[in-house]
């Protein structure tokens, strides 16, 4: 009879919350596929390492080719998030389109490090109607300007800054946001724009050799004052975003994107662990964590 009332107390309490939970996690499997933005592929890498590493049975493929193939891939049901780091636009919505708010970053204008004229430019720095004229197919400068060739949130975000449209951004367009870096680099008087991830070397938190972030010239006053100087090293920069002190844009949210089809149990919960307990990674992968507000803006479409 003990033994009976001793194996009734066991059956219990494994069915109880937190049994049931850990069982729950530990069955956790499928299938999660992400597609799109250059910009949010590093911070995605990781959310993705850490999330298997609780849930061994789900598997997570993620590719990087532009917000626009982020966005398409995910509509049209090839891919279950689109990560895409612009704005969604109303008629995406329309089709279905939810989107996540994850992280902040922002886009910078990248220059060789060996141009001639590098201690003008770095002294002057790159106001608003400068980079519209530099970016402009009519505008002739000594500077050999590059440009994104495919739909991209970098390019959208920085053509925002401009008041225009990416398809408005006149340059040499070059494929994808390592190769707009990599056309700086070989080019001693070249001058593109790239995402901080792209910009900036993830271990020495210092810009990718042969780069350098030209600073912005915010107040337009033809020079680069104390407070606009911070952007020697990654961690100085992200501190001046999450300040407001890095224009918005260029600076933007980043954001992961489902689709019209239903969300299988092991999406929605790497959805809920990227939107809390992923966020902790946000700062050392060298992005800005976002608002508790959007956070659990986001967690409320789950």
């Amino acid at each position: 009879m003990k033994k009976l009332v001793l194996c009734a107390a066991l059956l219990a309490l494994l069915s109880c919350g937190g049994g049931r939970k850990k069982a729950a996690e530990g069955e956790l499997s499928g299938d999660i596929t992400l597609s799109g933005a250059f910009a949010l592929y590093p911070l995605a890498v990781k959310w993705a390492e850490e999330f298997k590493a609780l849930h061994p049975g789900v598997r997570i493929d993620i590719s990087a080719g532009g917000a626009g193939k982020g966005m398409t891939d995910v509509l049209s049901g090839a891919v279950d998030l689109g990560m895409v780091s612009r704005e969604v636009y109303p008629v995406e919505a329309e089709k279905g389109a939810v989107a996540f708010a994850v992280a902040k970053d922002a886009v910078v204008a990248t220059i060789n490090a060996a141009n001639p004229d590098l201690e003008t430019l770095l002294r002057t720095g790159l106001t608003l109607e400068k980079a519209a004229g530099l970016w402009s197919e009519n505008e002739s400068t000594g500077l050999n300007v590059y440009t994104r060739s495919d739909a991209c949130g970098a390019a959208e975000t920085w053509a925002l800054w401009l008041s225009k449209k990416q398809e408005d951004l006149g340059g040499t367009a070059v494929f994808g946001d390592p190769g707009v870096a990599q056309a700086v680099q070989r080019d001693p008087r070249g001058i593109g724009y790239n995402n901080l991830s792209y910009a900036y070397d993830e271990t020495t938190r210092q810009p990718n050799k042969g780069l350098l972030v030209l600073p912005l010239d915010v107040n337009g006053n033809g020079r680069v004052d104390e407070e606009e100087r911070f952007y020697d090293t990654k961690d100085r920069i992200i501190e001046a975003i999450a300040a407001g002190k890095y224009p918005s844009p260029p600076a933007r949210d980043l954001y992961l994107v489902a689709g019209p089809a239903p969300m299988s149990p092991a999406l929605i919960e790497f959805l809920r662990f990227v939107l809390t307990d992923g966020q902790q990674y946000n700062i050392n992968a060298g992005y800005i964590s976002l608002s508790e507000e959007k956070l659990q803006a986001g967690l409320a479409k789950l």
